[in-house]
């Protein structure tokens, strides 16, 4: 976001935790704040007329940030939703699964409605399942050239990162997305499989996926140190997406936004390739 908002030439203030390590673009203006420490956010505010309101807004005091940027100035959000803020009640069931899904659609959802009554303009931005969540597996990758999961035939139209940039910066710098709510996809399924396939194809190296019987996954994952919900609700997610995408079609909105094909999954491969490959090699 920050890079294409300052291609584009627009000053940029970005607001981080961290600012010595944040990597952010020499040209942008970076300053420490925090969504849970209040009297760091009139620095980041000040002067400030458009803001791209990241999830972690979540841990602000009595969701205070939205009130103080309106206050400040702010007359335009474009919020980092989710897919799920768009969801019916009851996806996904009765359980881990519907449990999760609940919950983000209630907490992305809440934030868009308060953005919506704060009297500024703004535009939801709602991501899909994003390819980076294959980052997940590059320790394997690099260690021995294989996967191990449930579910090799599972798969969602994941979105490139770049993709919900590109139509966040669009929402920001023209006023032809005020008051839309977009769901950004990739462009069509890729199985857990075809992701592996890919990345290796980017790398250069075979990679393959070993596929576990999910009570298998499960007990790997506990051991790994996730809670019993969050395996429970990541094998549901997997097996709900095994003839299909379940509740995560693909859309077009990326295409209908910038009027190009959104990137697929190949390219975040490439993208993202030195991610994956052995340190001696990086």
């Amino acid at each position: 976001m920050v890079a294409r908002l300052v291609r584009a030439g627009q000053p940029v203030r970005a607001m981080t935790r961290r600012p010595q390590t944040s990597r952010l673009p020499d040209s942008a203006e970076v300053v420490q704040g925090d969504f849970e420490r209040p009297g760091t956010w009139p620095a980041a505010l000040d002067g400030v007329q458009s803001v791209y309101l990241f999830p972690f807004v979540h841990a602000a005091p009595g969701h205070g940030f939205v009130d103080e940027a309106v206050k400040a100035g702010v007359t335009r959000f474009v919020v980092h939703s989710a897919a799920a803020a768009g969801f019916p009640p009851g996806t996904g069931g009765n359980g881990a699964l519907g449990r999760h899904l609940t919950e983000e659609q209630e907490a992305h959802r809440g934030l868009e409605l308060l953005v919506e009554a704060s009297g500024a303009e703004w535009t939801h931005v709602r991501p899909g399942l994003l390819a980076a969540n294959a980052l997940q597996w590059a320790d394997q990758i690099r260690a021995g050239r294989v996967v191990r999961g449930p579910y090799a035939s599972a798969g969602y139209p994941l979105v490139h990162e770049a993709d919900v940039a590109d139509v966040a910066v669009a929402a920001l710098l023209t006023d032809d997305h005020v008051g839309a709510a977009y769901t950004v996809t990739g462009p069509v399924k890729v199985s857990q499989a075809e992701q592996v396939t890919a990345i290796g194809a980017a790398i250069g190296v075979q990679v393959r996926f070993e596929e576990l019987d999910p009570a298998e996954a499960r007990r790997k994952w506990l051991r790994d140190g996730f809670d019993e919900e969050t395996a429970d609700w990541m094998i549901a997610l997997l097996a709900d997406a095994v003839d299909g995408t379940g509740a995560l079609p693909p859309t077009d909105t990326y295409l209908q936004v910038t009027e190009r094909p959104p990137r697929t999954f190949a390219q975040w491969a490439n993208d993202h390739a030195a991610d994956f490959r052995p340190e001696v090699t990086r």
